[in-house]
């Protein structure tokens, strides 16, 4: 039996275009527009061709967002901890949810993705981190295609939309990151904590990652050996079921010893430890005696904020760029200091002896770790050409 088309109609409260179909009420948009015969063709092909999903038809793009968002937070979890990927799956999403949020999915494809690429490009976003954006945006689409929420043309489409490539747009470049000069390292060596400045010096020394360092307990610690073995009980590629060693050496044994106490469970650069050596340094430095009040406080049962049991990378950073703000020198970041031991490890060694050292996968990434050492270079140079 051939199907009955249903009509295009006039919906006069509201002046907009509506097809019923199936029982269930579909709105067009403004009635007798291009947009709204545009979305009437496309249901009525998809009634006749039996494909119709009332349900997902009406989905729109915020209400995606939320769905995802929702699975992202169970997923994108380590330890029991959400992972940073959330908070960059919500920057990429914001500029999304503006433009398109109330659009239905039905309608969102290439020319709208590029519209939002568009906006984080106006935003000064640097090239790769729009690249990035746009591709979680994708992501979003696969998941939702995965869970039947979204048609697989919508990913098809939204697929065909290229990363922004090297000097063909008006994308900023992000600046190479470069090792920390040594001087600039030295400049905030007494505004730190000695947690902090011997979280520096471990990180120089043995090329760990911030997220590696702040974890450091004895007991994940092999001392058997000449050379210490460390395995972080967490670290960025175990994802990927990769195994991570950090091989310390007498420079970083001698700069472990000095926090290493009888507790084998206990955070080796502690917080608590941080605050302690903090408030004996503004007892020492008070320019008036202590009043009897204030030598009968006592501390609170339940105090609002207690230090962590470890460093966390926000706070391991923020200590470092509040000193570097103090000292009137350029912010730097405790990644920056893995650069510093890459360059130098080599310098004296062959690419795959300081990617196992650094726990690359390849020697590629390694390359982008290590600074030329342009005086080497034109030593040679100098010899032989």
């Amino acid at each position: 039996m051939k199907k009955r088309t249903p009509k295009y109609a006039l919906h006069k409260p509201t002046g907009q275009a509506y097809v019923r179909i199936q029982g269930k009420f579909h709105y067009l948009g403004e009635y007798d527009s291009e947009e709204s015969h545009k979305r009437y063709d496309a249901l009525i092909a998809k009634f006749l061709m039996g494909t119709l999903n009332a349900s997902r038809d009406k989905l729109t793009i915020g209400q995606l967002c939320v769905a995802y968002m929702d699975y992202a937070r169970t997923y994108y979890v380590k330890n029991g901890r959400e992972t940073t990927e959330i908070s960059s799956i919500q920057v990429a999403l914001r500029p999304l949810n503006k433009l398109h949020g109330r659009c239905r999915v039905s309608d969102f494809g290439p020319k709208k993705l590029k519209e939002v690429r568009d906006l984080m490009l106006a935003a000064g976003i640097v090239r790769k981190s729009i690249n990035k954006g746009v591709g979680r945006i994708k992501r979003m689409c696969k998941w939702g295609v995965e869970n039947e929420l979204i048609s697989a043309n919508i990913l098809a489409a939204v697929s065909a939309v290229a990363g922004l490539r090297y000097g063909r747009s008006a994308a900023v470049e992000s600046e190479p990151v470069v090792p920390v000069p040594e001087h600039e390292i030295e400049a905030i060596r007494e505004l730190v904590s000695s947690q902090v400045w011997g979280m520096i010096q471990l990180q120089k020394a043995t090329g760990m990652r911030p997220g590696e360092v702040r974890l450091v307990r004895l007991c994940d610690i092999d001392i058997s050996g000449k050379v210490w073995e460390y395995r972080p009980s967490e670290h960025k590629t175990e994802h990927h079921g990769r195994k991570r060693v950090v091989f310390i050496g007498p420079q970083g044994q001698g700069i472990l010893k000095a926090f290493l106490t009888a507790d084998r469970e206990r955070y080796v650069f502690s917080p608590a430890d941080a605050k302690e050596e903090f408030n004996a340094q503004k007892r020492a430095n008070r320019a008036s005696p202590m009043t009897p009040s204030q030598a009968a406080r006592r501390p609170k049962n339940k105090p609002l904020r207690t230090p962590g049991k470890c460093f966390s990378v926000t706070s391991y950073a923020r200590s470092i760029s509040n000193a570097c703000e103090k000292a009137g020198i350029p912010v730097w970041a405790p990644n920056r200091l893995r650069h510093n031991a890459a360059t130098e490890l080599r310098k004296d060694f062959d690419i795959e002896t300081v990617r196992t050292i650094l726990g690359h996968a390849t020697g590629f990434t390694t390359e982008i770790y290590a600074e030329l050492d342009m005086a080497k270079a034109r030593a040679v140079i100098g010899r032989v050409g």
